[in-house]
């Protein structure tokens, strides 16, 4: 029995809301990774006060509405998920909030987020591209929005939604295919005046009405399926394993590789089901098995959007062919993630072909022996290591610094369940 880390999507979302509460939200099994201490600095900066007593973080927040004007720019370090949402956030405020990052975090385009929140009357300055280092600055007055999402992005609704928060009147998103719904949970716990309506094709409709009260919660953070994904698949392909990993969210939105595996034979099974916060958890058992490749269908993708590299791990192992569909999303993560991950599998001796928006990976031996080049890209270099746990030969990763910034004590976790690492 082993756990993961908290949930890095939820943990963000807590420490944000937690800021522009009434009251002191208190939160159990917080991410304490690089990201999600990024996400805590911006909001100190912001007039929320955090600190950690024992193993409980508490976040006194200032109230819908009442953040205040940053002495000093908001450095996010390589925290997409962290810096797109407190976009959001800072929207309606009028004054300017700079925002800046690391090298990858600095070449990954800020535009989707940005555009819709320029239609509330919020004045961007950034580098060429929708950059970082940038500049927001909200308008005296800014409009509410409906606005339609042009790709299947969790962080454009978010960042909407949020923004929506603080104007008066109605804002609404327009989602034609659903992605992870931690924010509309969250702010109906938290208290929002939130609907959803869903048309008869699945396009859902997220309206929250500005300018209302938040009430401070007590959240207790479930383990991260992404970080899970890592020990599961480890499990799967090394022999003789069998591991259960404990109180993993399953969120339905997230659980797309664990429904890829399954379909692929292996031998998962969820115990211990129950909810918390509204949402759903369970223990995940896994056992070695023998997997077959299969097609992944491009509608699954943002259920599964950061596991794709370590299920490529798996199918480097499975009987067959897997092919992966539908995977523009992963051009635009840290790196070129799709590009990436199949030069990892290729400098090991796995016969892949990437194409525009797919990845098709032929199992069998892994020869391993390889050095994958990780473009600073913490996935990557995880699914790699996992990789070389049950390859011929030892798989080198170029970089592992920035596992910290998801996942500090990966090595420790994948140690204590017999990995080797030099």
């Amino acid at each position: 029995m082993t756990r993961v880390p908290g949930d890095k999507s939820i943990s963000h979302r807590s420490l944000i809301l937690g800021a522009i509460a009434d009251g002191e939200t208190r939160i159990e099994r917080l991410l304490e990774s690089d990201d999600v201490m990024a996400t805590a600095g911006a909001m100190r900066a912001l007039g929320a006060h955090i600190r950690k007593e024992d193993d409980t973080w508490l976040v006194s927040g200032m109230g819908n509405g009442s953040l205040l004007e940053p002495n000093e720019s908001l450095d996010f370090g390589n925290a997409g998920t962290g810096s797109r949402l407190t976009m959001g956030l800072v929207a309606p405020y009028d004054f300017p909030v700079n925002f800046v990052g690391d090298a990858s975090l600095s070449s990954r385009p800020m535009g989707r987020i940005l555009d819709p929140l320029r239609e509330t009357g919020m004045q961007v300055n950034a580098a060429e591209g929708d950059r970082l280092p940038l500049t927001v600055h909200g308008a005296p007055l800014p409009v509410p929005i409906t606005y339609r999402v042009p790709v299947a992005s969790a962080q454009i609704k978010s960042a909407v939604l949020l923004a929506g928060l603080n104007i008066a009147g109605k804002t609404t998103v327009i989602e034609p295919v659903m992605t992870r719904d931690h924010t509309e949970k969250m702010l109906a716990g938290f208290g929002a005046d939130i609907a959803i309506a869903t048309d008869d094709d699945g396009t859902r409709h997220i309206t929250v009405t500005g300018q209302v009260d938040l009430n401070a919660q007590n959240i207790t953070v479930p383990g991260d399926p992404s970080s899970a994904s890592f020990a599961v698949v480890a499990g799967l392909i090394t022999p003789g394993s069998d591991i259960t990993i404990k109180d993993v969210l399953l969120n339905p939105t997230r659980t797309g590789l664990f429904e890829t595996l399954v379909e692929m034979g292996a031998d998962l099974s969820i115990e211990n089901r129950h909810q918390s916060g509204g949402e759903d958890i369970g223990d995940v058992r896994v056992r070695s098995s023998n997997l077959t490749g299969v097609t992944v269908p491009a509608e699954r993708a943002p259920s599964m959007i950061d596991e794709y590299p370590v299920l490529a791990v798996a199918a480097s192992f499975a009987k067959g062919e897997t092919h992966m569909l539908g995977l523009d999303e992963l051009r635009v993560k840290e790196c070129d993630r799709l590009a990436v991950t199949a030069r990892g599998l290729e400098a090991n001796g796995v016969d892949c072909t990437e194409g525009k928006d797919n990845l098709l990976v032929r199992g069998g031996p892994v020869a391993g022996g390889g050095v994958v080049e990780t473009h600073l890209d913490h996935r990557i270099a995880m699914a790699f290591l996992v990789m070389g746990m049950a390859a011929a030969k030892p798989v080198t990763a170029d970089d592992i610094t920035m596992i910290a910034t998801s996942f500090p004590r990966f090595t420790d976790l994948m140690s204590s369940l017999g990995a080797r690492f030099s």
